[in-house]
């Protein structure tokens, strides 16, 4: 995983706010009513209180990296067990971990964190058969045949070993240079092998566990751009040749430099259209309160719009053991404590909190939902309707992010006060009189978009005080 990157937010400008909404008539008000009704929760009774479980009423798995030397930690394997439905070894099934010596395998590590995995019911994602990073020496000097070779056999020997085992393999992981070429990066693999080298990978892979999952694995290919265009014409090529592939995975470590773009869901969508999986296969984000709480919402509901998106995995547990520790990315503190993004991630899925859960640092019953409704929409726009429902204590105040994709426009603003980031496509909505509500009580704010009907805006979290 590399590990540095940018990127430039599309969008811009701050947005109008002069116009008035229409008034709505009375058979509308009605239609609005009932609307806002149906779009809220029925029951939080028997919602999941957990981010495996809620991931998979929606009929998908969400899971975190793991390192077998913190899997004697107690906090560390309890949150891991309670949380996550799928695990991705960090490590431990890269190639200098399992072959270090040609044909001399070793795969005690990665064999700790898969059969922990399995005792617990979870899947497990193969992290990666072919990378050119984190290889052993001998590897780099094989000439052309050799090298072929070794890769065959490499591919052959690790999924063998844990045929069956395997929900989805990373078979080929980031082969394609950043920047604006789109061309593939130099390794030894493709130094060596050319261009041919991912396609004879994948071959290789069906051939040995033709029920696994085969994956294209990147980073810095979560909107669309360069890079993420030449992926994209690879996949086509192979679907349309009958190569064996069947996911891509996007890594999707973001920061308030390389944000979550705007476009995220539309290119997963893209890739989906082609007849394959996607996957956010090593979720991160940089960033604390409120702002990485939305930025995980977004995330998550990105990935529920596109129905082959199949999945979410975190890059570790608590941020502590995060690659970029520094950033705090992750939905757990130091502490294994339950973060806002967590919180987050949880609404986002359909779930909630148990309020008697003890590993929960929030006050029990406290909190609130955002639930949003198109009210009614036309040709350029839209009156769209946000609604605020305490928890099952009493707040004193809320704030929810509604997250817009460029080139629309909040025009007005209604039951809030609103405040603007600086692309302009993001407004944190605050009471302007409202924020008092009892225990289970709601209240709502709306406000009037153009620039087009569609996508529907995105909800982030809400926050309580």
């Amino acid at each position: 995983m590399i590990r540095k990157r940018t990127r430039t937010r599309a969008g811009g400008g701050t947005p109008a706010h002069g116009r008035l909404r229409a008034v709505l008539g009375a058979t509308t008000t009605a239609l609005l009513t009932v609307t806002a009704l149906a779009a809220l929760p029925q029951t939080t009774a028997h919602a999941a209180g957990t981010l495996g479980a809620a991931a998979a009423e929606k009929g998908r798995y969400f899971g975190a990296a793991v390192a077998a030397n913190h899997l004697g930690e107690a906090q560390y394997a309890a949150t891991l067990n309670r949380e996550f439905s799928s695990v991705t070894p960090e490590n431990e099934m890269k190639w200098d971990a399992v072959e270090p010596n040609r044909g001399s395998f070793s795969f005690s590590r990665a064999d700790q964190i898969v059969n922990h995995a399995r005792s617990q019911g979870m899947d497990v994602r193969g992290h990666t058969l072919v990378w050119h990073s984190q290889l052993p020496g001998w590897v780099s000097g094989l000439g052309a045949s050799d090298l072929r070779s070794a890769m065959n056999n490499h591919i052959t020997q690790v999924m063998t070993h844990y045929k069956g085992e395997i929900h989805s393999w990373d078979v080929v992981n980031e082969a394609f240079q950043d920047g604006g070429s789109g061309a593939r990066r130099s390794s030894p693999f493709q130094d060596k092998l050319g261009n041919g080298f991912i396609e004879e990978a994948f071959r290789t892979a069906r051939a040995t566990d033709p029920a696994a999952k085969l994956c294209y694995n990147d980073y810095n290919t979560d909107g669309v751009n360069a890079k993420s265009n030449a992926v994209y014409d690879m996949v086509k090529d192979f679907k349309s040749r009958g190569v064996p592939i069947d996911c891509v995975g996007f890594q999707s470590h973001f920061n308030p430099n390389s944000p979550v773009p705007s476009d995220y869901r539309a290119n997963l969508q893209r890739f989906a259209d082609l007849g394959v999986d996607v996957q956010i296969t090593e979720l991160d984000i940089e960033g604390s309160g409120q702002a990485q709480a939305t930025n995980y919402g977004n995330v998550v509901r990105a990935c529920l719009a596109v129905t082959r998106c199949t999945g979410i995995t975190v890059w570790g547990i608590p941020d502590k053991y995060s690659w970029r520790s520094s950033g705090t990315p992750l939905l757990f503190d130091d502490n294994y404590n339950k973060k806002p993004a967590y919180d987050a991630a949880l609404s986002a899925l359909g779930g909630t909190t148990d309020p008697d859960d003890p590993d929960d640092p929030g006050t029990p019953g406290a909190g609130c939902t955002a639930t949003y409704t198109t009210a009614e929409q036309w040709g350029s726009g839209y009156n769209g309707k946000v609604t605020i429902t305490a928890g099952s204590s009493p707040i004193t105040g809320w704030s929810v992010d509604v997250t817009m994709t460029s080139p629309q426009k909040v025009l007005s603003v209604w039951n809030g006060s609103p405040t603007w980031d600086n692309s302009g496509n993001v407004m944190t909505v605050r009471p302007s009189w409202n924020g008092s509500l009892a225990a289970g009580a709601s209240t709502s704010f709306g406000f009037t978009v153009s620039g087009g009907a569609s996508p529907p805006p995105q909800v982030g979290a809400c926050t309580a005080s």
